[in-house]
């Protein structure tokens, strides 16, 4: 499900906890006081619970390339919340650090817990999310003919706004949003996927011909529900398989059903125009914690359930990735909600796009907490 980029408040204050068992001793290896300490008690979420377990217990904990966590780690540590902005000068002393070297504190400095939802188990739902890369006009033209937008006046004093519908046929509204396009593209169908996603990447054709690569990040919606499109087409027995590939290729065939297609979806997402430096490019937009996203290494959760900023082990395997690693809690999206949830930031380009639009498979969570007591 697609980016929601609002710049909420970054990791929250510690949730409740249930009376703890003895803090764990120091001065002593890793590998021995997991073994050998009495486990804390359970932590309580709004959404979740979590229960505490042995390092031994996550999947995959040994082969992981942590460095390539840490990378995510340093982001949150630009906008840390209370309960790790005191780990954050040992993070970035350790980001030059040996893999024993970041695996031992890990053990040292943190307690896995395994997140379970207070209704349900300790299994949910994977998906992955990505940033588009499309080719647009700063003007219409034959061929760039789609509009991109930022916000209406007036658009946080209305609520819902007007509809997708309403946007495209009635000619008051037209009249809000003139002067308003940032740039144009060539697919309306494209143009849905970037408002999905929340934040995309364009590379923009200017007046004079010349070529300039920016961001478009989430400035607001008509809040208006979301509704698949995807979804549309399976309930009408048209499609089998809802992919973005098979969406395109039924308007191929359909192409007089443009607009019955994307009307279904009554939300629309405005954005606002970010300048794309070399540096900046080698990361993703800011997601909900106020941080750059990293590949791989970033998640959208529900902030109910994990605080954003935490960082998170995921184990899911499937037809479309299998996946045990380091991940740290960014992001938040309007469809990831419950105790076992997480969108997986894929990146960009197309080998980010197939696995967005494949990636739905069973995930595990485990939360890695701060230990009580050192």
């Amino acid at each position: 499900m697609g980016l929601i980029v609002g710049m909420l408040a970054a990791c929250g204050s510690a949730p409740r906890q249930l009376p703890a068992g003895s803090p764990p001793a120091a001065g002593v290896a890793p590998e021995r006081r997991d073994a050998g300490a009495a486990l804390p008690a359970p932590i309580l979420q709004s959404k979740s619970r979590w229960t505490a377990v042995r390092w031994a217990e996550l999947p995959g904990f040994e082969e992981d390339a942590l460095h390539e966590a840490w990378n995510a780690w340093l982001k949150s540590c630009e906008r840390p919340g209370p309960v790790f902005a005191p780990l954050c000068a040992e993070v970035r002393r350790l980001s030059i650090g040996e893999l024993a070297e970041q695996r031992a504190w890990l053990m040292a400095r943190l307690q896995p817990y395994q997140v379970e939802a207070l209704v349900g188990g300790t299994e949910g739902l994977l998906t992955a999310y990505y940033e588009p890369l499309l080719e647009a006009s700063r003007k219409a033209t034959a061929e760039f003919s789609v509009p991109l937008y930022r916000p209406p006046p007036g658009l946080a004093q209305r609520k819902p706004w007007f509809t997708r519908q309403e946007i495209d046929t009635l000619a008051p509204v037209q009249a809000l949003l003139k002067g308003r396009e940032i740039a144009f593209l060539a697919d309306p169908v494209d143009a849905l996927i970037l408002q999905i996603q929340g934040s995309g990447r364009l590379r923009i054709t200017e007046d004079d011909g010349t070529q300039v690569l920016v961001r478009l990040a989430y400035a607001g919606s008509n809040e208006q529900p979301y509704k698949s499109v995807g979804r549309w087409l399976l309930d009408q027995g048209q499609v089998r398989d809802a992919s973005w590939p098979a969406i395109k290729a039924w308007l191929a065939r359909n192409p007089g059903r443009t607009n019955e297609l994307l009307w279904s979806n009554p939300r629309t997402v405005f954005f606002r125009e970010e300048p794309l430096s070399k540096q900046d490019a080698v990361w993703g937009p800011k997601g909900a914690q106020g941080v750059a996203l990293t590949p791989g290494r970033s998640i959208a959760v529900d902030p109910g359930s994990i605080p954003y900023g935490t960082p998170v082990w995921l184990a899911s395997s499937g037809a479309a990735a299998n996946l045990q690693k380091l991940v740290l809690a960014q992001d938040t999206g309007s469809a990831i909600t419950g105790g076992v949830r997480a969108d997986y930031f894929a990146g960009w380009g197309a080998s980010a796009a197939e696995l967005a639009a494949h990636l739905k498979q069973p995930l595990r969570l485990w939360v890695l907490w701060p230990r009580q007591g050192l």
